[in-house]
């Protein structure tokens, strides 16, 4: 079976065919190619015309049929489409997205396609042919690259190629001794009709006028060998015309689907959590007391976090603290008047999920860490969380917004055996209009302030439709505004979450530590999930500690920073990361002492003049992701057999045509997931996976350790505690290191 030739982008320059129709949501819709032209002798070969008449522009009765939705040329299974198109496909501006579609015909003559995107506004942006990657599947693909934020829409239009069925019916003829001479000379005949045709297309250059017509010229010199009229026919300059604009005919397009392009921060960022009440807190000896951090001195950390290279600096609530049911050092029930309570509780009679509570500051002091922030380039992202302390406003002015018990009582958060006493959750159903709109207020204040991000605790307790609509809402004014949904949950609720609009999940990341559930995991998130969940890698929270962590000490935080930081084009780590706070809370998978229930200062210069920080290697982390676009991308991660069951290796490429900075890059990361025991094995790479030869070396230099060498398809590590990984840029033609 025949395919298009080569693997091509826009064809720039080029004037584009014209339009065809389009199909409504039922289904594509075949059109006429607008090449005209004679009829063209029909050559039987196998029962199928290997050079088609062109069209008669006469629709069938099939093409009629408000039931026939199929096409003349079968364009199927399109992707990326969620959920049959109920909802936008999701892509960054300037992130390649692939697009994909089976598309196939009757018979053996050859079928070509090419993707169509269109701006918000409805224009053509640009047109990629597409290149069958599987012909025995009749797949095809090409990339899109949109360079702006908005919805945006694609096709896949398909077409009969009369000069691809020719040629390959042509050259059997050609090259095949003994068959009558009238054969071949009607080949090449007919192959001088099909040049006519696409020389007629409208929009063809003068010049690939001309080299059409030298082809059908030379196919017609009957003074020249069979071979060499037929080489004339498929000269360079024949094929680089039909390239650029080619011979389409019986015309199929698909329905537009849907693709909202959203700011690169949406799939590529570093977050940075801290609790601003411990940035700065002190106990005063002569009082007797623990004095709270404020916004001011959680601002002066704000340099170091630029230089450590985060984007994002991410605040746990910031509201006043209820004193009901307050909760102690661990999570105790029996506080001390000094205990600062969990900012989770959020509501006193300072105010709610609108208000700064008073030991943190005004909101001057917020406006002004905001532009700390972002002098520091900086972004500021902020808890929602979406529950009450016995003690906020709302629990007076709206006890509709709360689940009443049999006894009157309101009910209090519950995953039993938990009992969260100091929690009262809401109820969604009994005033929704009035709820909603509260919410979004909530929001919206925040947004004025200068947040621009927000995590969202425990989404999947509250109601889908909310997300969706809440999201739209905002974004409705605030397109940069981003959500990141923190539900740790059913796949479903996870994947539907992330559908209607959040524009992050947090993962299962931190619980898959086995090379089997790395690279499973690895494969879901990077395949077809990729066109609606963008995942975020955290190896630690304030909430989670997972016995990883807790029992491998400091070799256990370098290896999984660095498989957050290169599996996942967004990452994030708690503060006291770089410190290895790693003794778990007895009874829980969280850390000791935990911050949500007590002031914690940390001094992060000492660890650093100590060697106790982690923290130059997170920054050489988010430095290697600056440096490399492929970091930068989620889709397409390759995962490369090893002989060994603890050391996982996994690639990124991206290819020079759709990487901004017009360079290819590739990278490729070996990481030991023992944290005990160093390992020395073979990587066995997939070459063509990395676009190369069998045979082919390449120039490695890894980026942590500094170390050069030159790799073939079989790569010797040697990896452990202390240096668990390579990180390694990839050059194609590599000599000696």
């Amino acid at each position: 079976m025949p395919t298009s030739r080569r693997p091509s982008t826009a064809r720039p320059g080029a004037t584009p065919p014209p339009s065809p129709g389009r199909g409504d949501a039922d289904g594509p819709v075949s059109v006429e190619g607008a090449a005209g032209g004679p009829g063209a002798p029909v050559a039987a070969d196998d029962a199928t015309a290997a050079v088609p008449p062109p069209p008669s522009g006469v629709p069938s009765p099939a093409q009629e049929s408000a039931s026939c939705v199929v096409g003349r040329i079968p364009v199927v299974d399109l992707a990326p489409v969620v959920d049959g198109g109920r909802w936008p496909a999701r892509a960054v501006v300037g992130e390649a997205v692939p697009v994909t579609a089976t598309v196939f015909r009757e018979g053996h003559d050859a079928v070509a396609a090419e993707v169509v995107l269109l701006r918000p506004d409805g224009s053509e942006a640009t047109r990629a042919r597409m290149t069958c990657t599987n012909p025995g599947l009749d797949a095809w693909r090409a990339d899109v690259v949109p360079d702006a934020v908005g919805g945006w829409t694609f096709r896949v239009e398909a077409w009969s190629d009369p000069f691809g069925s020719w040629e390959h019916a042509a050259g059997v003829k050609v090259t095949t001794p003994g068959l009558p001479p009238e054969d071949v000379e009607l080949a090449l005949a007919d192959g001088a009709l099909v040049l006519q045709r696409a020389a007629a297309v409208p929009g063809r250059s003068p010049a690939d006028v001309a080299h059409l017509e030298a082809g059908a010229s030379g196919l017609r010199d009957t003074g020249r060998p069979h071979r060499a009229r037929f080489a004339a026919g498929t000269s360079r300059e024949v094929l680089d015309a039909l390239e650029r604009l080619p011979l389409r005919e019986l015309v199929t397009a698909t329905p537009d689907a849907r693709l909202v392009v959203q700011r690169p921060l949406a799939l590529f960022g570093s977050w940075y959590e801290l609790f601003p009440r411990s940035e700065g807190a002190y106990y005063d000896e002569a009082e007797g007391r623990w004095v709270s951090g404020t916004l001011r001195t959680a601002a002066e950390r704000l340099p170091a976090l630029a230089e450590q290279g985060w984007d994002v600096v991410y605040l746990t609530p910031i509201h006043p603290i209820g004193t009901t049911f307050r909760k102690g050092r661990n999570n105790s029930l029996d506080p001390t008047p000094e205990d600062p309570g969990s900012p989770y509780a959020i509501g006193a009679p300072e105010g709610g999920h609108d208000a700064v509570h008073p030991d943190l500051g005004t909101f001057e002091d917020f406006d002004a860490f905001v532009a700390r922030a972002r002098g520091e380039g900086l972004e500021v992202a902020l808890d929602l969380a979406l529950q009450c302390s016995p003690d906020h406003p709302w629990v007076a002015e709206h006890p509709e917004w709360f689940v009443q018990r049999a006894d009157g009582s309101i009910a209090y958060a519950e995953n039993p055996p938990k009992k969260y006493q100091d929690i009262y959750p809401l109820a969604f159903d009994t005033d929704p209009q009035g709820l909603y709109a509260e919410i979004l207020r909530v929001v919206l204040l925040w947004v004025e302030h200068g947040v621009t991000l927000f995590r969202v605790d425990n989404p999947h307790t509250k109601p889908v439709e909310l997300w969706e609509w809440l999201i739209a809402e905002v974004n409705r004014e605030h397109p940069d505004v981003l959500f990141l949904a923190e539900a740790f949950t059913r796949p479903a609720m996870m994947h539907t979450l992330a559908k209607v609009g959040f524009h992050q999940s947090y993962t299962y990341f931190a619980w898959r530590n086995t090379k089997e559930e790395l690279v499973e995991y690895g494969e879901e998130v990077s395949g077809e999930a990729a066109a609606y969940m963008r995942p975020s890698f955290w190896p630690t929270t304030h909430d989670i500690l997972t016995p990883f962590m807790s029992q491998n000490g400091r070799p256990a935080f370098e290896l999984r920073a660095v498989l957050a930081a290169t599996m996942s084009p967004t990452w994030g780590v708690y503060a006291g990361y770089e410190l290895v706070e790693d003794v778990p809370r007895p009874g829980a998978q969280e850390q000791i002492d935990n911050e949500k229930y007590q002031y914690k200062p940390r001094d992060f210069e000492r660890a650093v003049l100590e060697g106790r920080s982690v923290g130059p290697l997170l920054a050489r982390l988010n430095e290697l992701r600056r440096e490399h676009p492929a970091l930068q991308r989620l889709r397409g991660t390759v995962f490369h057999p090893t002989d060994d069951d603890q050391v996982v290796a996994y690639s990124r490429h991206l290819p020079a045509d759709v990487s901004p900075t017009g360079q290819e890059d590739l990278v490729l990361v070996v990481v030991c997931i023992d944290p005990q025991q160093w390992h020395q094995t073979h990587v066995h790479l997939d070459m063509g996976a990395l676009g190369l030869a069998d045979d082919e070396q390449v120039l490695a230099a890894d980026g942590l350790t500094g170390g050069r060498w030159t790799w073939g398809r079989d790569v010797y590590v040697d990896l452990g505690p202390g240096r668990p990984a390579h990180v390694a840029t990839l050059t194609r033609g590599g000599g000696a290191a």
